[in-house]
């Protein structure tokens, strides 16, 4: 299907599947661009909580280094002496049986109706099953943040501020999260695959049109090399004239092993032969930034996006990165918090530490934060 969408797949099937796809692209946006005039027009009511409501998003569906970007303003505004509340939606999560579910609504159990506390800004209290990768993988990085799942993020708002006490919220990929009032909305923006082929979804990567990052306060082109980017910003400025525009990268720190804990230099790559494991959206990325580290790649293994792993894939991956003549095995931090734990491991298995830099200006990641939440 995605050589089909990236146009890459020649023939007549191939033509007539896109023609498919593009019909129902056109449908699916007539859809986003109707709801978005009703909430703009007040006939779909916003919800405001009376505190700071900032949300981290993007136009396309995955691969913009989004997580990382959320962690640091959580953590810039909770050193500044706000009490942050993540909400997540908790993608690809393990849920109760459907049947459960539907027992606890018709019984109006209390628990049925209150969002997942994944950290309640002292404790850890769920686990990456249950809550989904990437708010385990925030509350395990941000001991002092809570960290909520639920897909309705009014309510999941509504219980950050009563029962936990927090006066800023940050919604976790929330650009198209209407139903709760945004005081910021941050987009990012990939500059690697800005937009794809400029197509909605399914015919392309895009969530809503373009244009709509006109509803963007400021724009973050992430994955940037230092060049500028100025063909992109002057993209992005037609589309929105009022946004701020800058540039970050995400900056390799250091690898710690999956299971002990301990940590490695980069240093410890170059020239060092690896296998490299993900299910992320963009893996070419990952991969990439491991042979400029100076790793030797023999093998990699690639799997869809939140892939959930067990144990006998792990030792399967171990025991072909041994035939392969590697070293280590290289993952993401993403992936390392749904890794199942293993008994015997003839391999290290080490995940990549990322964190976000500014390249815009002299000015660092929290004082652009700073300047952007407390002006």
């Amino acid at each position: 299907m995605l050589t089909v969408i990236e146009d890459r797949r020649a023939g007549r099937f191939a033509s007539l599947l896109r023609w498919i796809l593009k019909q129902l692209s056109r449908l699916y946006g007539a859809i986003i661009q109707c709801r978005l005039w009703l909430y703009q027009h007040g006939i779909f009511r916003h919800h405001t909580l009376g505190c700071q409501v900032v949300s981290v998003g993007n136009l396309t569906f995955g691969g913009t280094g989004k997580t990382p970007v959320v962690e640091v303003f959580a953590r810039s505004l909770q050193k500044q002496g706000r009490k942050v509340a993540i909400l997540s939606r908790g993608y690809k999560r393990d849920q109760p049986p459907l049947i459960r579910r539907l027992l606890d609504r018709l019984s109006f159990r209390r628990h049925a109706n209150e969002p997942l506390v994944v950290s309640d800004g002292r404790h850890l209290l769920l686990n990456s099953d249950v809550s989904g990768d990437e708010p385990y993988m925030l509350a395990s990085n941000l001991p002092d943040v809570t960290v909520l799942v639920d897909k309705n993020r009014v309510r999941a708002g509504q219980y950050a501020i009563s029962r936990l006490g927090c006066d800023t919220l940050i919604l976790d990929d929330g650009f198209q999260y209407l139903p709760l009032k945004h005081r910021l909305d941050i987009v990012l923006v990939d500059r690697t695959n800005p937009f794809g082929n400029r197509n909605l979804l399914p015919r392309g990567i895009l969530r809503e049109p373009v244009r709509n990052i006109k509803r963007a306060s400021f724009i973050f082109i992430t994955k940037a090399n230092g060049d500028g980017s100025e063909e992109l910003k002057k993209q992005l400025r037609e589309l929105n004239p009022n946004a701020e525009i800058s540039e970050c990268r995400h900056n390799p720190k250091y690898l710690q092993d999956v299971y002990r804990g301990d940590r490695k230099e980069l240093d410890f790559l170059k020239g060092r032969a690896i296998a490299a494991v993900s299910a992320i959206a963009a893996p070419k990325g990952f991969e990439d930034e491991l042979v400029r580290l100076g790793a030797r790649v023999l093998y990699h293994k690639r799997y869809a996006d939140h892939h959930r792993y067990d144990q006998q894939e792990i030792l399967n991956l171990i025991n072909k990165s041994l035939d392969r003549g590697a070293e280590a095995i290289v993952t993401t931090e993403k992936d390392a918090v749904r890794f199942p734990m293993i008994e015997r491991r003839d391999l290290p298995i080490y995940f990549l530490r990322v964190e976000i830099e500014m390249l815009s200006g002299a000015e660092d990641f929290h004082d652009c934060i700073a300047r952007i939440c407390f002006k």
